[in-house]
C-alpha cells in the first residue's frame, strides 16, 4: 500500500478523542471519519478537527468514507459486533483493550481476520512505551537475575464502569506488562474483590497469577482510592526495579539490592542472612507517547503486511485470563487452573478448572 491509511474512529467518549489525536498526526495516515452515537460528543470533535468527517450513522460510517481501517473505541460488550462488522467488510481493524467480552468472542475475530488477511491489533498501551521496553530489555539481558515475584497497584478514584468490573478495566494495563516482562503465561489465577459502590460491579480486587518455577505476580486494582496510583516492582535475585509510570522523568530506578542466604552453615547460631545494599540508577528513557507508538505501529503493520506485536493471539490470551479471574471471584478467592495446550496458549475457558483452596493450597 502506497497511499496513506485512511482511517475511522468509532467511539469519541474517554479514550477516543486520545486515539483520534494521535492517529491525525501518525506519517502515512490520513484520518478521515469518527462516529459516535452521542452528538454532543461529535460537536466537540468537530470544533477539534473540522477537516475530519463526523457522523453517528455507523452504517454510514462503515460504507461510504472507503475506509482502509477502523479503530475500535468504545465499551467491551460492543468491541465483538462492530469487530465483526469491520473485519467483515475487509477493513484492518484495532480494538481498545480488552479485545472482547469472552475468549469466544476474541478466537471468532481472529479466524475473520486471518480468513481475509487482515491486520486485527489490541490497544496493549504501555507494550509501546518506553519504560517497559527498558525494562524488558534489563530483564532479558539479565541484569536483574531471576525474577522472583512482580507486585503491581493501578489505582484511583473511578471512572467506574457499569459493564465490566474493575479487574477487566484497569487489570489489562498490568497483566499485558507482567506477561510480556515474564515470556510466558500463567498456569493459574487467584482473584478477591468486592463491590462496594455497585454491589455487581466490583471496584476493588486482589489478583494473583501463579508461574512455571515458583514464580508469581500480584495485581492489585482500585476505583476507591483517594491517590492516583500507578506502581510495579519487579524482584529478582540480584537487583530489583520500581516502575512508576506516574514520574514524569525518572519512571524506572533500579536497585541493587538483594537478600541471600548462606550456602551451609552447622548450627543455627551460624544461620545468618546476607543483605546487599548497593546503588540505585535511573536509566535513560525517550520521552515519546505510548500511544502515538501504538498508533503508529498499527499503520506500519497494515503498510508492511506483518503481525503486530499485540495482535489478536494476545488479546485472546489476556481476555482468558480475565475469564479466569472472573471465575475465581464467583468462587470466593479458589485458584483457577489454566490448561495449556502444545504451543504454549492458555487453554479455552471451557477448560479452566477452579481449585477449591484446600485443595490449591495442598498443591
Amino acid at each position: 500500500m502506497t497511499k496513506p491509511v485512511s482511517v475511522g474512529v468509532v467511539g469519541c467518549g474517554y479514550w477516543g478523542p486520545l486515539l483520534i489525536r494521535n492517529f491525525s498526526n501518525v506519517p502515512n495516515c490520513n484520518l478521515v471519519a469518527v462516529c459516535d452515537v452521542s452528538e454532543a460528543r461529535l460537536k466537540h470533535i468537530r470544533k477539534l478537527y473540522p477537516e475530519v468527517t463526523a457522523v453517528t450513522d455507523w452504517e454510514r460510517f462503515l460504507t461510504d468514507f472507503e475506509l482502509d481501517a477502523i479503530v475500535i473505541a468504545t465499551p467491551v460488550k460492543f468491541h465483538h459486533p462492530l469487530a465483526q462488522k469491520s473485519l467483515l467488510a475487509g477493513k484492518h481493524t484495532f480494538i481498545e483493550k480488552p479485545m472482547a467480552a469472552s475468549s469466544a468472542e476474541c478466537e471468532s475475530l481472529i479466524e475473520i481476520a486471518e480468513s481475509k488477511g487482515l491486520v486485527l491489533m489490541v490497544d496493549h498501551t504501555f507494550l509501546y512505551s518506553s519504560a517497559v521496553r527498558k525494562i524488558a530489555e534489563l530483564v532479558r539481558a539479565g541484569d536483574i537475575g531471576d525474577i522472583r515475584y512482580i507486585n503491581s497497584r493501578r489505582l484511583n478514584l473511578g471512572l467506574f464502569q457499569k459493564d465490566i468490573n474493575v479487574t477487566w478495566d484497569l487489570a489489562p494495563h498490568d497483566i499485558s506488562i507482567i506477561l510480556h516482562i515474564l515470556g510466558e503465561l500463567p498456569i493459574a489465577v487467584n482473584c478477591q474483590g468486592n463491590g462496594h459502590v455497585t454491589p455487581a460491579v466490583e471496584d476493588v480486587t486482589n489478583m494473583s497469577l501463579t508461574f512455571r518455577q515458583g514464580r508469581f505476580a500480584t495485581i492489585q486494582s482500585s476505583w476507591l482510592e483517594p491517590r492516583k496510583v500507578r506502581e510495579m516492582t519487579i524482584v529478582g535475585s540480584r537487583r530489583m526495579i520500581v516502575y512508576d509510570d506516574l514520574q514524569t522523568h525518572e519512571k524506572i530506578k533500579v536497585y541493587d539490592v538483594r537478600v541471600e542466604r548462606p550456602p551451609h552453615y552447622d548450627t543455627f547460631a551460624e544461620f545468618q542472612y546476607s543483605y546487599h545494599y548497593g546503588d540505585s540508577y535511573i536509566p535513560h528513557l525517550n520521552q515519546e507517547e505510548p500511544l502515538k507508538e501504538v498508533c503508529r505501529h498499527f499503520i506500519d503493520c497494515i503498510k508492511t503486511s506483518t503481525q503486530p506485536a499485540s495482535g489478536g493471539q494476545e488479546g485472546l490470551e489476556l481476555v482468558r485470563i480475565l475469564e479466569a479471574a472472573s471465575a475465581s471471584l464467583k468462587a470466593k478467592g479458589a485458584a483457577v487452573i489454566l490448561s495449556q495446550s502444545a504451543n504454549g496458549s492458555c487453554e479455552p475457558a471451557e477448560a479452566l478448572r477452579v481449585v477449591p483452596p484446600l485443595e490449591a493450597a495442598g498443591s
